[in-house]
């Protein structure tokens, strides 16, 4: 059975040394390969510092502010959780797709619908329910990265808490149902947060 002329020409010239090698060109792709994936890696890393995070004003002098006098920026333990802790999932598919989606937060820098205080508050309810709306679709995926309902020890707890967290799971909710508020404050007319469709 003879191989089609194109097969064979393709073959041939991969086969056939020429200036470069084929282990040549194979060893240089791998090394910029792994050149590309650490610098790349290494980039994501960057941005998943609470520092990148405060860098633009509209978060340092707002969202920031408000986080630093939570208990989870100072508590009893000294275990502190960050803005990336929160708000970037650790796993790198959900990570990437949040990153893209961290593309819209750059359109605001840039074009400004958030520079200000009273723009800020103008957006804060839609903001926090697109927020709200992504931790309830992953099932509070980054809160239960250090509060998870199975190492509750529901005996130590306060009894109003131990009862609602024993209710919370029986009914399948989620860290984001109850504790909205828990490391920035509400928006005004936040129940108004069915309008974004939460």
């Amino acid at each position: 059975m003879k191989l089609p002329n194109f097969i064979q020409r393709g073959w041939k010239w991969f086969r056939t040394p020429s200036h470069f090698a084929i282990g040549t060109v194979l060893i240089v792709g791998f090394v910029a390969g792994i050149i590309f994936w650490g610098g790349f890696n290494t980039g994501m890393e960057m941005t998943n510092q609470e520092e990148f995070c405060i860098g633009c004003h509209e978060m340092r002098d707002n969202v920031y502010e408000e986080y630093v006098g939570t208990i989870h920026y100072t508590n009893r333990s000294g275990v502190r959780a960050t803005c990336p802790d929160c708000h970037v999932p650790k796993e790198w598919g959900p990570k990437m797709v949040r990153k893209i989606q961290a593309s819209k937060e750059l359109y605001a820098k840039a074009f400004g619908i958030v520079e200000t205080p009273q723009k800020f508050e103008d957006h804060r309810l839609e903001m926090a329910t697109r927020e709200w709306n992504r931790m309830k679709a992953n099932d509070s995926q980054e809160c239960r990265n250090c509060h998870n309902f199975e190492y509750m020890d529901f005996s130590v707890q306060k009894t109003v808490a131990a009862s609602v967290h024993d209710k919370a799971e029986e009914a399948g909710q989620t860290c984001i149902d109850c504790h909205k508020g828990i490391a920035h404050k509400l928006p005004r007319n936040h129940d108004a947060g069915k309008d974004f469709g939460f």
